[in-house]
Parts: structure tokens; sequence; C-alpha cells
């Protein structure tokens, strides 16, 4: 049987060098693309996938936050992460979000195909150096006997802080999250409290840090 493939990533010229591995196996095929997350979960939900790719920094909403949700609206999706990220928190964020696989796109034409295969065995894919990470995250955690500590905000309040450091204003990110202008601005004024910021700067800021923008 043929996989069919969602392939989601803000750059026009990676969908093209991606989809050029995946079409090229002839157990493989991208038939949708998507240029951020948002736009991924509408053609998640039209196209019905058997597996999604997606980068990790997009526009309006990331990889991470729309694996959450596609993990939630499509429990039987399988879902990798391509990204040029090696970043232990962020592969530590992808598979809480529901990821079977975390893939460098600086070694995209080695791993990908092989990566895809698993996904659809459901079977975990990871790199090396994450494979290492999780060896010493679960060491460091016995050794001390504490679990990972909470996430600082709420995935709302992610999504609204994504929105808020992109510049859009309190309207326009109601009108992209069907929500009140009141109810943006109550979760705008949490998170300042929360993460002890003053302003829109330093909301970016945190933002860029967090790696829910590029700076």
């Amino acid at each position: 049987m043929t996989t069919r493939i969602l392939l989601a990533d803000d750059h026009a010229l990676v969908r093209r060098g991606v989809r050029l591995i995946l079409d090229s196996e002839p157990d493989l095929t991208v038939v949708a693309e998507a240029g951020d997350g948002a736009e991924a979960l509408g053609m998640a939900a039209s196209e019905r996938p058997d597996l999604v790719i997606l980068d990790i920094a997009m526009p309006r909403m990331t990889g991470l936050q729309a694996a959450r949700e596609l993990a939630r609206r499509q429990p039987d999706l399988r879902i990798l992460i391509l990204t040029m990220y090696d970043n232990e928190q962020y592969f530590f964020e992808a598979l809480k979000a529901g990821a079977n696989g975390y893939v460098l796109k600086s070694v995209a034409d080695r791993d990908l195909v092989e990566a895809c295969r698993a996904a659809m065995r459901d079977e975990p894919f990871l790199y090396p150096g994450a494979v290492n990470a999780l060896i010493r995250n679960y060491l460091e955690r016995s050794a001390q006997g504490t679990d990972p500590p909470a996430r600082a905000i709420t995935e709302r309040e992610e999504e609204i802080l994504k929105l808020v450091a992109e510049g859009h204003s309190s309207k326009e990110i109601a009108r992209l999250l069907f929500i009140s202008v009141k109810t943006v601005e109550r979760h705008r004024a949490n998170l300042l409290q929360k993460l002890g910021l003053r302003d829109r700067l330093e909301l970016t800021r945190y933002a860029i840090r967090a790696g829910l923008i590029e700076p």
C-alpha cells in the first residue's frame, strides 16, 4: 500500500526538495502541501493522509502546536517532525505532542524515508543525538526522583503568544482563533503576569527563546 503524506513547511524550496525525496519511493506519495500549521490542520481534515510531516517554526501555528491538535483530532494519524533544530527541548516537546519521530533536515535525504516507514509501522524514529538525550534525561530523572516540570503556559496561551509576537492585533487574533477580543486581552494579561513580562517586545523575545517564532 502507498502511504499518503501531507507535507507542511513554510519554505516552498524545502517542500520541493522533500517532495522529490518522498515521491521517488514507490510506497510513499505526497498528496498535499501546507505553508503553516493552521493550513495543515485544514488539509489533514480534507485529504485524510496517513502521515503528516511538520516543520517546527511556521507562521500562525508551529509544527508542535499543529501536532498536538492533529493528535487530538485524528488519533490514528502518524506524525513526523522535520526540523533544522538539533535541540533537546523541541525534541521532548515533539514527543509530548504525539509525534512518531524527529528528523533533522540536514540529513533528510538519509533518514526521512526510513522515518516515514517506521512511523507507518507504529515504531518511533529518533536520530542518534535524540536517543542520547532521551537516555540522559531518563537517567537524570531517575537519579533525582522527579518528573519533568509542567508547562509554564497553557496551549491556548501559547497560541496567543505566538500571534502577538508575530505582530497581530487583538482583533486579528480573535478572528483567527474564533474567540472574542476580550478573551484575547485576558489571555494576554495572564501571559504577562505568568511570565513576569511587561509588554509586546518582551513577549516577542520570550516567543523567540521558546522557539515559537524565528528571530
